[in-house]
């Protein structure tokens, strides 16, 4: 295998853009990967102290990466890329799992997930800030209506209390916001697979002090909550942003990133199939209702600033 096929560039590419679709593509496979993250992280945390789940994860996950690094030669991000990666190791490898896994100790998962239908209005609204895309009013009125409507949903599954916990969750999603938006602003030229390696690499001295103390003080846990840590770290951790940033940088951060919309609908339907949890059809008409504003949203202008 060699180095260009782990880490394929963009600036490899053709002259012309990569297709929209293909952004579609990588992104939907990030999203499946990442709508099993609350389901896991609420098994983890009945065990084990949020902390440790939500940064012993990001330690774990560093020892591939940094093994990725170093066996493809990976070359160091340059000047332009240095504040991507380190605000996308702030809020998605340290801010969002640290977050979610607090929140996890009182939502339920599936309302949770469903929560998290407002990440993509987050990283659209963060890439328009930070990442030169300027998305038309259109746009934002369907992204709006996407967050309008997982919101709706989480308030009817938790018969329309927001708890404590929801609190975090916003926080998550303000931080996986940023995280996504600048991960992927650094993947343009970085790629997908090296912007999360080394976010993962210069966040594993900070978190490894912290991780380390609160394993030494933890009972060893059962095999279904390692297999949930295993899941969170190798997977939502490490393997779902290679497609997840590759999707961002060549379809584009804010359309790309609607694609989230979906994962709420995936993580009940996920629930459903390896915890026995029941599906309302409820969620299946907002499932399409959410179908129709990604495509909605696809067919707006969303511009780069020059």
């Amino acid at each position: 295998m060699t180095r260009s096929s782990l880490y394929p560039s963009p600036q490899a590419a053709p002259a012309g853009a990569p297709s929209v679709w293909e952004g579609y593509g990588y992104g939907f496979l990030g999203v499946l990967v990442f709508s099993l993250t609350l389901p896991m992280t609420r098994v983890a945390v009945a065990e084990l102290a949020p902390l440790l789940v939500g940064l012993g994860r990001a330690l774990v996950a560093a020892v591939p990466a940094v093994a990725l690094l170093w066996f493809t030669r990976s070359r160091a991000p340059n000047r332009q890329e240095w504040p991507g990666v380190i605000l996308a190791a702030l809020g998605i490898v340290v801010g969002w799992p640290l977050a979610s896994s607090l929140a996890m100790q009182t939502v339920p998962s599936a309302n949770g997930a469903v929560f998290n239908g407002l990440l993509p209005l987050s990283t659209a609204a963060f890439a328009a800030m930070r990442s030169g895309e300027r998305p038309s009013a259109v746009f934002w009125g369907w992204a709006v209506a996407g967050a309008l409507l997982v919101t709706v949903y989480a308030l009817r599954q938790g018969d329309g209390v927001l708890t404590p916990g929801y609190l975090w969750l916003l926080l998550a999603v303000v931080l996986g916001g940023m995280g996504y938006a600048e991960g992927a602003r650094a993947a343009r030229t970085l790629g997908g697979s090296r912007t999360i390696c080394w976010a993962l690499a210069i966040s594993a001295p900070v978190v490894a002090g912290p991780v380390l103390w609160m394993g030494a003080q933890a009972h060893w846990p059962s095999a279904s909550t390692v297999s949930a840590c295993a899941y969170l770290a190798f997977g939502s951790m490490f393997l779902g942003f290679f497609a997840w940033y590759r999707g961002l940088a060549v379809g584009g951060i804010a359309r790309v990133g609607q694609v989230q919309l979906l994962q709420p609908f995936l993580t009940v339907v996920a629930a459903a199939l390896l915890f026995g949890e029941s599906v309302e059809p409820a969620t299946f008409v907002f499932a399409v209702a959410v179908i129709a504003v990604i495509a909605g949203g696809r067919r707006a202008i969303v511009r780069t600033k020059k």
